[in-house]
Order: structure tokens, then C-alpha cells, then sequence
């Protein structure tokens, strides 16, 4: 039953939201009116077929349901919003609409939440933790300015992670699935569910004696439970596609690997110091081109990785980077996650979302053509680890909160969002650096001298790339997107060997 106070906090929270209603909205709002629109209007054989649109559907079978069921309220809302025809439609019956499927979707986010205080016997700190979570800047940028739907998909990550706490490890492998069916960002993570769930839930050990040994039966038994359920949601949400022969077209929407290494704005991980330094050696080519005598440089890529497009990224002085190669660190980068779940016979959901978190991780850091947006994939786990953190994860998670919600700045960059992103930011701060406790003590006073130092360095850096007029860079008009990307992409790396170190030697 929801208290009185969870009522109170899901009050704030709507009432907070509807009062974003106004704001301004990226094209991913289109994109999804657009899928509202051919999910409705067209047969399902061309949902991924149809291309009137630029904004072509390029999600997985179930959010395409999702879309065809809030289609039919649209209809009866306003028939103009599913009119495949009526591209770029924003009339404001069209925003509130679809504003308010983003609120309400919202409520099973609030729900996983309010499961995961309760396994955690309603303790003060996972009411804090769970509070912080629902109404961390990522959802409010992300999903009620910018416009996406990432609180109700991380909503149901989350019930994932809770039912593994609740011993429950079938059921949380098949609401993986599901997810994975409503968005494949998701796969990134499939690797520490596949460990956990083979070594925890399929392998069974009985005791004989002084010695564990596997129970054949019984561990074939739990393998064909969970290969049946996962195989099943996965035949629901691929079946139909499959009779009609539509895989092939299906997964060239889905993995689209003609856009480039790096977003329109680089996301703070590896490929942006990576580009960045790339910037650096154009720079110091020119300026002293006698102490740099051997660089060879691309001429017509100069402008690549800051032309504010997507699409494939060339870099002038370094080496270009093939997917193939983001495939292969990825996976690397995500062996430390797999590896805490292999030290043990008996993995605890602890080290399972450590796990999840590390994968997050290794795919933000390394991936083809990651967003920014996709830094919620690790805070979002991670957030359930501070019920009872230590010191060291404790400062790690807030340098990567402050650093990578930070990050999402220049998705708002209208004038009108400045006050509403800056007060956000700065009360959800606030309230993490004085709420969060380890060892009784706030996570402020967990942190190193150098470590708040870095988190004060975000006030300058909001003044010079927030603040202060752009001409003064003259034609470097790259530079303050660089400098954000540059200095957030530093936390987030500390962060990540922190929790490398942490989970694989100190936990």
C-alpha cells in the first residue's frame, strides 16, 4: 500500500512535470509522434518499412505496441497526431499528450521504486535513494524537457534488479527479455544478466558431505525454465516479423551502423577525449608545425567530429575508428563485470547489479555512437547500491552523478531552460552530497580534497559555456560542447577505475 508520503513525493513530482509542459522539446518528440502516427495508420507488415519520415522506427517490436496502444488514446484525443501525413505536427493538444503519456508511464518507475524500499525494509536511506532516483535531472531532462520515454523503460530495469534481490531469479530474466524487446540499448547489460542467471539460477549444487556438486538434473531442469520464458517473449515480440520475413529489415533499423563513432555532441566517455585530442594535435599542427614535422594530416576530416552532424566520423591526425573495434573494447571493458560473478559459487544480487553497472559501463565508455542520454544506464543501478554503500562507492557514484548529469547541459540549450536545468541540477546535488551517508558520514565529507575540488569545477565551467557570449571563441564555436564533454567524460572515467577497483578488491 503507498503511504501518505509516497503520495505526497508522486504529487511533487507530477505536479513539477506538468509544469514542464511548455518547455522545449527535441526532435525525438516528432519521432515519436511519427511512430504514434504509422503504428496506427499503417499495417504492421510497414511499421519498418515505411520512410515518409525521416524519423523512421527504430525501436524493438514491444515499444512498437507501446506506441500502437497510446495511438488509439491519441486518436481520440486529437485525430491529427496519428495522421501519417501531418509531419513536424506540435499543435498543443499534440505536446500535452503526449506529455502526459511520458508522466504516466512514468508511474512504473515510481512503482519499482517503491518494491525496491520496501526489500530494503523501508529504511530512511533507501527512501532517500529511492526519492533521488525519481527525481534525478536525467528523467527530468531527458524524458520531460527533451522528450523520451526512459523513466517507464528504466522502471522496468529496475523491477529486473529488484526481483534478483527478492531471490526471484526466473521471473527477473524474463522481464529482462521483455525489456530487451522494448529497447535493445539495454543488450549492454544482457552479459551480467547471462552470468548471473547461468551460475545462480540454472546451476544447481547440492550438498553431500563436506562438498558441493552440481545437480544435473535439476540445473537442466532450470535451463529449460528460463531458455522456454526468454525464448517465448522473444517469439511474441519477433514472431510476426519473422513469418512476414521482415528480420533482415528489422535488425538493419535496429543496429544502423552508418552513423558515426561519435553523436552530434559527444558524449563524455573515451571517444570524447579521444576526438578531443585529435582537436588538440590539428591545433598544435598549425601553431608549431616544426615540432610536429611527421603528423599526417586529413584535410577534409578536420571538420568531422564537430560538424554537428551524424554521421561518420573521420579524425584528421589519429587513426579512424571501425565499429568492429568499439565491439571489441566493449566487450573487453566488460570482463571485470563478469568476472566478480565468476569468484564465486554463490553470486549475491549485490555483486549482480555491481555487474550490471561495470557492463553499463564498458558499453558507455567504449560504444559505437553512444548518446549522452545513455550515461542513465549506469547511474540507474548504481543509485541501488547506495542503501548501504562504503566510502569509496559512495564518492564514486557522486562524481559520476554530478559529472554525467551535467553532461545532458547542452541538450537543453535554450535560454528559457536555463533556470529550471541549473536549479535541478543544483537542488538534486545538493540533496545527494547531504542525504547520501556512509559510515554516518555525508557523502560531501566522504570525498577527497581533489575530488571536491572537481565537483566545484563544474560552477566555472557552467560560467564560461553556459554564461558567456560564444563569440568570444571565435571560429572555435566547438569548444564549450569539447570543454563540457572533455571535463565530464574525466569524472566519468575516474569514477569507472574506482568502482573497478572497489567491486574487484575491496568489496
Amino acid at each position: 500500500m503507498t503511504s501518505a508520503a509516497e503520495l505526497v513525493l508522486l504529487g511533487v513530482g507530477i505536479g513539477i512535470k506538468l509544469l514542464l509542459m511548455p518547455s522545449y522539446h527535441s526532435t525525438d518528440f516528432e519521432v515519436h509522434r511519427n511512430w504514434l502516427a504509422l503504428t496506427h495508420s499503417l499495417p504492421v507488415n510497414r511499421w519498418y518499412y515505411e520512410d515518409r519520415s525521416e524519423w523512421t522506427l527504430d525501436y524493438p517490436p514491444f515499444f512498437a505496441w507501446f506506441e500502437w496502444s497510446l495511438s488509439h488514446l491519441a486518436r481520440w484525443w486529437d485525430a491529427r497526431i496519428v495522421d501519417v501525413d501531418n509531419l513536424g505536427y506540435a499543435a498543443p493538444s499534440c505536446v500535452m499528450f503526449q506529455r502526459l503519456t511520458v508522466i504516466l508511464s512514468e508511474l512504473v518507475l515510481f512503482m519499482a521504486l517503491q518494491r525496491f524500499v520496501k526489500i530494503n525494509g523501508n529504511s530512511s536511506q533507501a527512501r532517500v535513494v529511492a526519492a533521488l532516483a525519481f527525481f534525478s535531472p536525467g528523467f527530468l531532462f531527458v524524458d520531460h524537457i527533451h522528450f523520451q520515454y526512459n523513466g517507464f523503460l528504466f522502471g522496468m530495469l529496475i523491477y529486473s534488479l529488484v526481483l534478483a534481490y527478492e531471490g526471484r531469479d526466473l521471473l527477473s530474466g524474463i522481464m529482462f527479455a521483455v525489456l530487451l524487446c522494448f529497447k535493445h540499448i539495454f543488450m549492454y547489460i544482457a552479459p551480467a544478466f547471462f552470468v548471473y542467471l547461468l551460475l545462480n539460477y540454472c546451476l544447481v549444487y547440492t550438498r553431500r558431505q563436506n562438498s558441493y556438486r552440481l545437480n544435473v538434473a535439476a540445473s537442466v531442469l532450470n535451463l529449460l525454465r528460463l531458455g522456454v520464458g526468454v525464448l517465448a517473449v522473444f517469439g511474441i515480440a519477433f514472431g510476426p516479423f519473422a513469418v512476414m520475413g521482415q528480420i533482415p529489415q528489422l535488425i538493419s533499423r535496429l543496429f544502423p551502423f552508418k552513423r558515426g563513432l561519435c553523436h552530434a555532441y559527444w558524449a563524455p566517455n573515451f571517444w570524447a577525449l579521444y576526438s578531443f585530442a585529435d582537436r588538440v594535435l590539428i591545433v598544435a599542427s598549425r601553431i608549431a608545425p616544426n615540432l610536429l614535422p611527421n603528423l599526417s594530416v586529413n584535410a577534409a576530416a578536420i571538420a568531422s567530429t564537430t560538424r554537428g552532424l551524424v554521421g561518420d566520423s573521420a579524425f584528421a591526425i589519429l587513426p579512424d575508428v571501425a565499429p568492429l573495434l568499439t565491439f571489441i573494447l566493449t566487450l573487453v571493458a566488460q570482463i571485470p563485470g563478469c568476472y566478480i560473478l565468476l569468484s564465486s559459487r554463490r553470486r549475491s544480487p549485490t555483486r549482480f547489479v555491481q555487474s550490471v553497472v561495470l557492463c553499463a559501463y564498458a558499453s558507455f565508455l567504449f560504444g559505437w555512437h553512444v548518446h549522452e542520454k545513455a550515461v542513465i544506464l549506469v547511474l540507474a543501478p548504481l543509485g541501488l547500491l547506495m542503501t548501504t554503500p562504503t566510502r569509496h562507492t559512495l564518492r564514486m557514484f557522486v562524481i559520476l552523478a554530478v559529472s554525467g548529469y551535467y553532461s545532458l547541459f547542452p541538450l537543453l540549450f535554450g535560454i528559457q531552460e536555463l533556470p529550471v536545468k541549473t536549479t535541478g541540477m543544483l537542488i538534486w546535488t545538493l540533496c545527494a552530497l547531504s542525504l547520501l551517508k556512509a559510515g554516518g558520514q555525508s557523502a560531501w565529507k566522504c570525498l577527497s580534497a581533489l575530488e571536491k575540488l572537481y565537483i566545484i569545477g563544474h560552477i566555472p565551467l557552467f560560467l564560461l559555456t553556459e554564461l558567456v557570449s560564444s563569440t568570444i571563441f571565435g571560429h572555435l564555436q566547438f569548444l564549450p560542447l569539447a570543454l563540457v564533454s572533455v571535463y565530464t567524460a574525466t569524472g566519468v572515467l575516474y569514477s569507472w577505475c574506482g568502482l573497478i577497483i572497489e567491486f574487484l578488491f575491496l568489496s
